[in-house]
């Protein structure tokens, strides 16, 4: 991690994405701009949390670390949104691993100033509540189509949901993560990819993904991830 000493670059993000809506100038004033490469650690489990993270520029996963040392991948980020909600108003240890997947960066409020001097601000606490209740929305909405559709509806839904108004997609996600986004191997979203392209759907060429069949694509997408 490196902090960025540039207050121009700092206050372009704070303009861009409306942080003065969440934090008067007295919080700004602590605000750090720091920057994360590629494959680094934002956050890891169990340690304690130093700085209330806002994403605003980059890519990250965020992962769950299990008892038995496994993890399940529970979402990308690639827009504006808060890292350490819940630690940091039940004052408890970092819940999840956070990685960059590309080269980010993130203003850095340090905990301690949030906890004694901003926890009760109306603003922030709006800001609390509606990005809790977006990953709440996003995670189960995920969780469950993993658990009740076959591979070929979830990969379906994962394209239907990165398609625009031209006739391809380009991923922007290795499918490594994009196996473990939707929860299953390599081997079978390569599988089902195959399957894809066999039935004249989809036809790939690397991570650029062309629609040739947009309306039987969206017949077998039952639902749509929240990514």
């Amino acid at each position: 991690m490196k902090k960025i000493l540039n207050n121009t670059l700092l206050n372009k993000y704070i303009v861009k994405h409306n942080i003065k809506n969440i934090f008067d100038d007295t919080i700004l004033k602590y605000a750090q701009l720091h920057y994360y490469e590629k494959n680094e650690h934002i956050l890891q489990a169990d340690y304690e949390l130093d700085y209330y993270y806002l994403f605003v520029d980059g890519k990250i996963k965020i992962s769950y670390l299990l008892e038995n040392g496994k993890s399940i991948l529970l979402r990308f980020y690639t827009d504006f949104d808060s890292l350490g909600d819940v630690e940091l108003l039940n004052n408890v240890p970092v819940r999840c691993n956070v990685e960059a997947i590309e080269n980010t960066h993130l203003i850095a409020l340090p905990s301690k100033i949030l906890r004694d001097s901003y926890c009760d601000n109306p603003k922030f606490l709006k800001h609390i509540i509606n990005s809790l209740s977006q990953k709440l929305d996003a995670i189960g909405n995920n969780s469950s189509y993993n658990l009740m559709y076959p591979l070929i509806n979830r990969l379906s839904s994962y394209i239907v949901e990165h398609i625009t108004d031209k006739d391809y997609i380009q991923l922007n996600s290795s499918f490594k993560e994009i196996a473990q986004f939707l929860g299953t191997t390599y081997r079978h979203l390569n599988r089902t990819f195959n399957k894809l392209e066999s039935q004249g759907i989809i036809k790939c060429y690397d991570k650029t993904i062309y629609i040739l069949k947009e309306e039987e694509l969206r017949k077998l997408s039952k639902n749509i991830y929240i990514v």
